[in-house]
């Protein structure tokens, strides 16, 4: 009886077992239903939690199935019941050919035993790259790619040795599991993509070009274009800016025109002033070509070419014979063209003294510079060599510079190159501090020295008006030695924006205007712009001040001038003051103010005479409003009123009493439009209107003056 026993229950845990054995072997997964993928099942049913085990459990799962696909792993039936291999049989699939089936190569399903896994797959077919299942995407890394095969004449682009890498092995790792609390499956992390290593592009600037996402064309200048510095055009670090302007203006103005000094061309004229009217035609076309050598994403150019020459034509009528040219026999038309240049320098990257690229450089050549914020004391494009750079991530800056003046083309007041430079140099050093004395505010410190020995000769314009020395008091040439002391600040204090500037000058001439005396030189300059944006309206406040000569008799001459003023301010050239050169009758070689000037200087002109520091000086007090109408139109309008600081100098040049510091109200308006919203293409129509105040009058009886410009800038 007990052998009986034992030989039951013996053969009871045989079945046992046989059942046990029987049901592990036909586990199974399914129904698949719709858009469920080999993958998703994979990583649900993957023994370990690592990628080349998932890889292992789909190629297992290919293996062990092969009626439930379609030709291929990436084609699984909707509605198949997936028969699910053993984790020994996952294990034994050879990573090799668990990621060829990832990958979608041709390998051929088999039954599944131990036999089938352990067979190496089948190579993919050489020179192509299988695709990865579409819906695998998100979470398969960047297996190994096929080596392309190279075509003739075609250089895919690989780092030198790049091999198709083995399984990293990192992905037999386990995964981190930052779900453990919900016993949700990590979702592998995307690996970048590598596939820019084999596109045929020759550097990294060329790639949105050659796949096509941005077209090129050498007239496009807003989209990507090598004559735009965009690229470079050879080494990867040399690249090339071409610009062209076009600048034109049209001018009607009506002020004050002395009758000329050999006779009106109207019979029986006998007053001092003649016909106001007058008209200016003047364009430039303005080429640049700058050439740059470095990387300047991040750090400076190690050095620079720069070439402007600027082509000029203008066309002035003006009433009166004897204006236009000393000659009355060249009548009242003039049209001249010219050709100057305006850049020519080298600049060269002398040292990084930062790892944020903080440096020193030199500049030499003809190239622009301006002293202060808003071109008070000096703003032209003169020959320099200057020296700057920047410290403490570009908090400071500096310029350490000589400059010798050019002398400039008479109708076009472009450089002339092709005559002998002025004897008149400028030393300065300015120092610039970003946030200070406040965050948002830069404040400047500058020391210039103008040396001027232009008293050995007479020079002529190429009209033949007299341009030194001026023709008033002794008419002498003067040498000069004037040091100027300023401070200059831009920025905002919240929703307020602030510019001012400063500047003493003092130092010493050889004779006087109106005396051969020696004279002492002190002066006085103060200007200040406050504004305040209310929505699409910026409101302005302006004030200048230009200290006068109360005694042109004396030892000292306190009288204000600059070395070569382009002021911004108080509406600027678009007010009538500023863009008009007003003649002082009684000579008519010398104008009241320069054009493009505000100083009341008594100077031949602003391109060809000395500093007059013996001038009536001058007060600007002035509103004004800037109103963004359309993104594309701007109105600004200004409201000036006008004094001399001191008439005294006035009355004894005229020898005429009783002249009064008020000049008058100058009022201007200007419309500027930008058809495409940018500064390509920029109209601005003006007109100003000067209301004479008594001291105007009494130098100048007459009705109103005033002027209407047009100007057009185009820009490629």
């Amino acid at each position: 009886m007990r052998r009986q026993v034992s030989r039951f229950v013996r053969l009871s845990a045989i079945a046992a077992l046989i059942a046990v054995s029987a049901q592990a072997a036909e586990r199974t997964y399914g129904p698949v239903r719709p858009h469920q993928d080999l993958l998703e099942i994979a990583r649900a049913l993957r023994p370990e939690q690592t990628r080349l085990c998932t890889y292992q459990t789909l190629a297992a799962l290919y293996r062990a199935n092969p009626a439930a696909f379609n030709g291929s792993a990436q084609h699984l039936k909707i509605g198949s019941v997936l028969r699910i291999p053993s984790a020994r049989e996952i294990r034994a699939v050879p990573a090799a050919e668990a990621y060829a089936v990832f990958r979608g190569a041709p390998v051929s399903p088999a039954p599944a035993n131990k036999a089938a896994v352990q067979r190496s797959p089948l190579p993919a077919k050489a020179g192509t790259a299988p695709a990865a299942p579409a819906a695998a995407m998100h979470d398969a890394p960047a297996a190994p790619a096929a080596v392309p095969v190279r075509s003739a004449g075609v250089d895919l682009r690989r780092r030198p040795g790049d091999m198709p890498p083995a399984p990293p092995s990192a992905d037999t790792q386990p995964l981190p599991d930052p779900n453990r609390v919900s016993r949700l499956a990590p979702v592998a992390a995307p690996e970048a993509w590598n596939q820019w290593q084999l596109a045929p592009v020759p550097d990294r600037w060329r790639l949105l070009n050659t796949l096509g996402l941005v077209p090129q064309h050498w007239y496009d200048p807003y989209n990507q274009n090598t004559y735009k510095a965009d690229k470079p055009i050879r080494h990867g670090d040399e690249f090339v800016n071409l610009s062209v302007i076009s600048d034109s203006i049209y001018e009607y103005r009506r002020l004050p025109t002395p009758v000329g000094g050999q006779g009106s061309n109207k019979p029986g004229q006998n007053s001092i002033f003649g016909d106001p009217r007058q008209t200016l035609f003047s364009t430039n076309l303005i080429l640049s070509a700058v050439y740059i050598k470095g990387d300047t994403t991040f750090k400076p150019p190690e050095y620079e070419f720069h070439l402007t020459p600027v082509l000029n034509y203008n066309y002035a009528t003006a009433e009166e014979a004897g204006v236009l040219n000393v000659d009355p026999r060249k009548g009242r038309y003039r049209s001249d063209q010219f050709i100057g240049l305006q850049e020519a320098f080298v600049d060269y990257h002398l040292r990084n003294v930062s790892d944020r690229y903080d440096f020193d450089s030199v500049r030499f050549g003809i190239q622009p510079f301006s002293t202060d914020f808003r071109g008070f004391l000096f703003q032209d494009n003169q020959l320099a060599l200057r020296f700057f750079g920047n410290r403490d991530n570009n908090r400071w800056q500096y310029n350490l510079a000589w400059i010798r003046r050019l002398e400039k083309n008479t109708n076009s007041g472009l450089n002339d190159v092709t005559v002998k430079p002025r004897n008149d140099d400028i030393y300065l050093f300015n120092l610039y501090r970003q946030d200070f004395p406040f965050r948002a505010f830069t404040s400047q410190f500058i020391v210039v020295h103008n040396r001027n020995h232009e008293n050995g000769e007479q020079f002529y314009d190429d009209n033949g008006f007299l341009q030194r020395p001026a023709a008033i008091g002794t008419e002498t040439p003067r040498r000069y030695h004037v040091t100027y002391l300023g401070y200059n600040g831009d920025g905002h204090i919240g929703r307020l924006n602030l510019t001012m500037s400063t500047y003493l000058v003092a130092g010493n001439q050889d004779r006087g205007v109106f005396s051969d005396r020696v004279k002492r030189i002190r002066g006085l300059f103060a200007a200040a712009e406050a504004s305040y944006d209310v929505d699409w309206l910026r409101l302005r406040l302006s004030g200048v001040y230009g200290s006068g000569d109360h005694d042109p008799r004396n030892g000292t001459a306190t009288g204000f001038d600059a070395i070569f003023e382009n002021p911004i301010i108080a509406g600027a050239d678009t007010n009538f003051w500023t863009r008009q050169a007003i003649p002082l009758i009684g000579g008519g070689g010398v104008t009241l103010s320069p054009g493009n000037g505000e100083l009341a200087d008594l100077r031949s002109s602003k391109d060809f005479g000395q500093s007059n520091f013996e001038n009536p000086g001058i007060i600007i007090a002035g509103l004004g409003a800037d109103a963004d109408l359309m993104p594309q139109l701007r109105l600004s309008g200004n409201f000036n009123h006008l004094w001399f600081d001191s008439s005294r100098v006035l009355e004894f040049a005229r020898n005429q009493g009783g002249i009064s510091n008020n000049i008058g109200w100058d009022f201007s308006t200007a419309a500027i439009y930008r058809p495409f919203f940018t500064q390509n293409i920029v109209f601005r129509l003006s007109g100003a209107m000067l209301i004479p105040g008594s001291g105007y009058r009494a130098l100048f009886p007459g009705n109103c003056d005033y002027s209407v410009l047009g100007n057009l800038v185009l820009t490629y």
